[in-house]
């Protein structure tokens, strides 16, 4: 699967722009996190593909589950209507691991792993840079997101110990992860409208 035949099939099932920016944002990091994690010789451009495009694709079923309020089903419910079944077996067991506390696809892969704290993650981001004057990516450093971090009541919504997952199951620093996670967010900010 491409990219671009990834993201018709996202926008067959996603109208909102912004998760369509935060599946985006998503797709970006997973390729850095796939070239941080994999040792130079072996990556290769086939793989660092797979990983964005889980990236992209694992919010799919999002605005299906929220509107036929399903939310517990959200990371299965297309694959129950028979919709993404075409999809690469690692790609959508890391699609339906990445919500496994609702569907209890539970993630095994250093691939299902990253876009588990990598969309906590990317969300802080987000906020973060609109609470900036500029409301732009670039006025964020890792040591600002991290600050903001910190802040218990800032960006409730991000699971700050599902983010922290990056340390245990990545066997990546937070400060590392987070640096990852905005550099990778920056690349694409026109992208993204930040």
């Amino acid at each position: 699967m491409t990219h671009d035949e990834a993201y018709q099939l996202l926008t067959k099932h996603m109208t909102l722009k912004n998760l369509l920016k935060h599946c985006l944002a998503c797709e970006a990091i997973m390729k850095a996190l796939y070239n941080h994690l994999t040792p130079e010789g072996q990556q290769n451009p086939e793989d660092e593909e797979k990983w964005g495009i889980t990236g992209l694709l694992h919010d799919i079923d999002y605005e299906v589950a929220q509107k036929e309020n399903l939310l517990n089903k959200h990371g299965i419910l297309l694959f129950e209507k028979g919709e993404l079944n075409d999809l690469p077996e690692d790609i959508a067991y890391a699609i339906k691991a990445h919500n496994f506390h609702d569907t209890g696809v539970q993630p095994q892969s250093q691939m299902d792993w990253s876009i588990i704290v990598c969309d906590r993650l990317s969300g802080l981001i987000v906020a973060a840079a609109l609470v900036t004057p500029e409301k732009k990516l670039s006025a964020l450093t890792t040591e600002s997101v991290l600050k903001r971090f910190k802040e218990k009541s800032f960006a409730k919504g991000a699971n700050r110990e599902s983010i922290l997952l990056c340390e245990e199951k990545l066997n990546i620093s937070l400060a590392e992860f987070v640096a990852i996670n905005l550099k990778a967010m920056q690349s694409i900010a026109s992208e993204i409208g930040l």
